[in-house]
């Protein structure tokens, strides 16, 4: 019962649609109606720039902590992890957005930095090289959750390389129409300052 209770509170969390409430309650646009139509940080970065991006990216990676550190302030004896999982499915189908949401990255870093702040640290060091080569943020993300599995299989923490494995081939679903532009040539690339 404990964990259903955490699991529908992490979804409740995750539906939260940051980059609509940022969009409309700072710039009055709805965020999903420019750009790529996504609610994402990305998206975000791209129309509405860099500070409300990086209010949407943080209030995203939030989630995914804030649900995985949720049963500690209750003392509760749950699978963190899963609980996490339930924000990442939240932030991707949120029930406060007509179940349309983002691409599963920051809520998934969240869930990573609510239970190893280290990989987290990898991770984000990984995703800023791969950035900085590419320019491909949905490349960047695929590869940082590739060496997220690799990185936790070294730790030999497998109950948490099994949750990223998983997660990574969540983020390559949600991420498949860009693979296929970025094999096309069509695909976006972020221009450095």
């Amino acid at each position: 019962m404990e964990f259903l209770i955490f699991a529908v509170i992490a979804y409740l969390l995750g539906s939260i649609p940051s980059g609509v409430i940022v969009g409309k309650a700072g710039y009055n646009i709805d965020i999903r109606e420019h750009g790529s139509g996504n609610l994402g940080a990305t998206n975000t970065f791209r129309v509405l720039g860099m500070k409300a991006g990086t209010i949407v990216i943080l209030a995203d990676i939030l989630k995914g902590t804030l649900a995985t550190a949720l049963p500690l302030f209750f003392d509760a004896d749950v699978f963190r992890l899963g609980i996490g999982l339930f924000a990442v499915l939240g932030h991707t189908y949120p029930l406060f957005a007509r179940l349309n949401g983002g691409k599963a990255v920051a809520t998934s870093g969240g869930i990573i930095l609510g239970i190893n702040p280290v990989l987290f640290a990898i991770m984000i060091i990984s995703f800023l090289i791969t950035l900085y080569i590419s320019k491909y943020v949905s490349l960047s993300s695929i590869v940082t959750g590739v060496v997220a599995v690799i990185t936790s299989i070294i730790f030999r923490d497998w109950a948490l390389a099994i949750v990223i494995s998983a997660l990574t081939i969540f983020v390559f679903y949600r991420h498949w129409e860009n693979i296929k532009r970025i094999k096309n040539k069509t695909e976006p690339k972020i221009k450095w300052m």
